[in-house]
């Protein structure tokens, strides 16, 4: 079955939006991205962030022998035209941590409507259309150097985002989605100080008094809903307030907490939470009665923690080379005995990772009570193109460390109560080691 073609960019725009893509990126492709090959989405993992993904795991049925077993992925791909949307149900991600390099795969079988023509050749001049959906389904539409489409692409100027270009949903739009954001920063910013407030589910604005509602004010002038998932907050950006003394230095009060995944094995996950902070935590320093504590920090290095007797540890990561040598390997908490007391797999770790930092801006603010009001700095930093290597580099050179603060209250009591506090965490002038492009934009600057 041959797919209907799309002979404009609007026309191709307004047809990704229809299926409910708010986010559209254009792939050129090269001889050697083809149903053969496979299409190479670049020399890292940066291309995760971009693009959903299911839980990733080992393959080794597609290739004998488990030293050439892959990682992958699945992808929900939709090839879409003027007559609708066709599944291409094997379509999946091959992650190859050596090199590192990531391709796509499987996207044209199973699926009579795919553009096999387009997608089996090795011509110059094809380009290959994602939109991504916020549920995760993935819109798929590629060209060849004859459509006219391709000339709209040729003469404009987009953003690069790796090996992608970000096209704006709106194909009358010359906003990316950075200078969107940052116009809606400025706009803040202007507004001087602001109550203190958080958006309820009704998308309404209520008073907030506790002391974190920086961020929820942020959020809430945005229009964003306070969320715990793992998705970006604003047009793709993740968007993270960090409180500061002024806006002179900009100095930031406490570290940055990069992401708070619990562990997904060692003695933490098999034998429960509390039996962990029960064997490697020790009693409340302070003198609140019956409280376990497990805290302190871990870097990796560092010696076993005087308190609970555990060290930070690496497995499958080769700091020198700067590879991944196992993708089964992880972050782990081992003891003098070599039990390994808690355990961060790479594979989940990369999933949490990749969903949320695709693309950040970290935003300054000031406190003044009471009451509580809230003023955001113009001075705003933007990182771009993260790479869980990046993550895993800079915990090997000690930047990123493990700061948890896990704690069992009524201990002794019938009914103890538990509370879960895993963070990895980085101060904020090292924050930019975690991307391969940072910038600082200054929204009371007329040319940002």
């Amino acid at each position: 079955m041959r797919m209907a073609e799309l002979n404009s960019l609007s026309q191709l725009l307004g047809l990704m939006k229809q299926h409910g893509a708010s986010r559209i990126y254009a792939k050129k492709l090269a001889p050697n991205d083809n149903s053969k090959n496979q299409v190479y989405l670049g020399g890292d993992f940066s291309a995760l962030n971009i693009i959903p993904h299911g839980d990733i795991f080992t393959d080794g049925n597609d290739l004998a022998g488990s030293k050439r077993d892959r990682a992958k992925a699945k992808i929900e791909l939709f090839w879409i035209d003027k007559s609708g949307k066709n599944l291409a149900p094997d379509a999946n991600l091959i992650l190859y941590p050596k090199y590192p390099e990531i391709r796509m795969s499987g996207f044209l079988k199973g699926c009579e409507a795919a553009p096999s023509k387009i997608m089996a050749a090795r011509d110059v001049g094809r380009t290959l259309f994602l939109g991504i959906a916020e549920n995760g389904s993935i819109f798929a539409h590629a060209i060849d150097h004859h459509n006219p489409i391709t000339a709209e692409i040729e003469s404009r100027a987009f953003q690069s985002l790796g090996v992608f270009l970000e096209i704006p949903i709106d194909p009358s739009s010359i906003l990316s989605s950075k200078e969107s954001l940052l116009a809606e920063l400025r706009r803040i910013y202007e507004m001087r100080w602001i109550a203190s407030q958080k958006l309820g589910r009704d998308g309404l604005k209520y008073p907030y008094a506790a002391a974190n509602g920086g961020g929820y004010t942020l959020e809430a002038e945005l229009g964003i809903s306070p969320n715990s998932d793992s998705k970006p907050d604003y047009l793709g950006w993740e968007v993270k307030q960090y409180g500061v003394n002024d806006f002179i230095r900009f100095t930031p009060k406490s570290p940055i907490t990069l992401m708070t995944p619990e562990p997904n094995a060692g003695l933490y996950k098999e034998a429960g939470a509390a039996a962990f902070v029960r064997r490697f935590g020790y009693a409340d320093k302070s003198g609140k009665p019956d409280r376990i504590n497990f805290g302190g920090i871990y870097a990796f290095g560092k010696d076993f923690h005087a308190d609970t007797g555990v060290r930070m540890m690496i497995d499958g990561f080769d700091r020198v080379s700067g590879k991944m040598t196992d993708i089964d390997g992880g972050i782990q908490l081992v003891d003098h005995n070599g039990v390994i007391a808690a355990e961060w797999r790479f594979k989940k770790m990369m999933e949490h990772w990749n969903r949320k930092h695709a693309q950040a801006a970290y935003v300054p603010s000031l406190l003044r009570t009471p009451p509580p009001e809230y003023a955001y700095g113009a001075e705003i930093l933007l990182c771009e193109q993260t790479d869980f290597i990046l993550f895993l580099k800079a915990l090997t050179d000690g930047i990123v460390y493990y700061d948890p603060g896990i704690k069992i209250e009524n201990a002794s009591g019938v009914k103890p109560n538990i509370k879960h506090r895993s963070q990895f965490r980085v101060k904020h002038h090292q924050i930019r080691r975690m991307y391969h492009h940072s910038e600082i934009a200054r929204v009371n600057d007329s040319t940002c």
